[in-house]
């Protein structure tokens, strides 16, 4: 059931980036009182099958480049592809580790560094193995106007979520990246626990 929540897409301005120029549209809300941005390339406006990325904050990844998670990877090739097709968003939340907060994922990477995946590591601390949810995202694509989307994404999750939020995803785009020795292990855990799509190559939602 969707959540009621008031969203006011605040400021509006031109981003260039490495991967093109994008408008950033920075939103607040009264759901949880964070600051959620959302990357625009092209007009949107009334378009089918945009292409669009979820994005939860990654600090780790997306600032540090930290190998152990494929976030930053996922977001250069989200950001790259959405640049090449002219025309796309990218939803950047402010939901780290999963939805636990940054102290809790490194708590949960030194809990991994003992032996656990990053499942169980979750579990152990108290929490659910993935504590995210799309509320906000949907409602920036509502504003945004957009009539229905292909979901850059390889967790099936997201696409319920926002199935049930009523946004329209007719398709799904794959964002896989190269595993390296450091986060092969949580890739699979993943693809094994989270059933996420991985170590293969499927597009469509149906």
């Amino acid at each position: 059931m969707a959540v009621k929540a008031k969203l006011e897409n605040v400021v509006k301005t031109p981003l260039p980036t490495k991967h093109g120029e994008f408008i950033l549209h920075y939103y607040s809300n009264t759901l949880d009182h964070k600051e959620h941005i959302a990357l625009v390339k092209g007009d949107v406006r009334d378009q089918e099958k945009v292409p669009v990325r979820i994005h939860s904050e990654c600090f780790t990844g997306d600032v540090l480049g930290s190998l152990r998670c494929d976030c930053g990877e996922q977001l250069d090739m989200a950001l790259n592809l959405i640049n090449q097709k002219g025309l796309g968003v990218l939803i950047y939340l402010r939901q780290e580790g999963r939805g636990i907060g940054l102290l809790k994922k490194l708590q949960a990477y030194n809990l991994q560094d003992q032996g656990m995946d990053t499942v169980d590591a979750n579990l152990h601390l108290g929490y659910q193995a993935d504590e995210r949810e799309y509320t906000i995202a949907a409602l920036m694509l509502k504003d945004l106007n957009v009539k229905s989307i292909s979901l850059i994404t390889n967790n099936p999750e997201k696409i319920d979520g926002l199935t049930e939020l009523g946004i329209n995803v007719v398709e799904r785009i794959p964002i896989e990246v190269k595993a390296n020795p450091v986060n092969l292990g949580y890739l699979k855990t993943k693809a094994n626990k989270m059933a996420h799509w991985l170590f293969q190559n499927p597009t469509k939602t149906d």
